[in-house]
């Protein structure tokens, strides 16, 4: 399934938000590390219909993938 680009926007800016809030970091340090991201990449291809997972799981996946600790 594709989705709308709107929505995918808005998922990627709402997981940036939640990432940058979940690892104390800047919202710039968050973007630049989620541009960077297998995680960009399948939510921006569609890929298992990422966009349709919350906010939360998605940061969460992005930090496991960054293997840093939560703060």
């Amino acid at each position: 399934m594709t989705a709308n680009r709107t929505l995918v926007g808005h998922k990627m800016a709402g997981v940036v938000k939640t990432y940058a809030e979940f690892a104390n970091i800047t919202l710039r340090e968050a973007l630049d590390i989620f541009y960077k991201s297998n995680l960009y990449t399948e939510i921006r291809h569609g890929i298992s219909d990422m966009h349709c997972r919350s906010d939360g799981y998605l940061a969460e996946e992005l930090q496991f993938e960054m293997d840093k600790p939560l703060s």
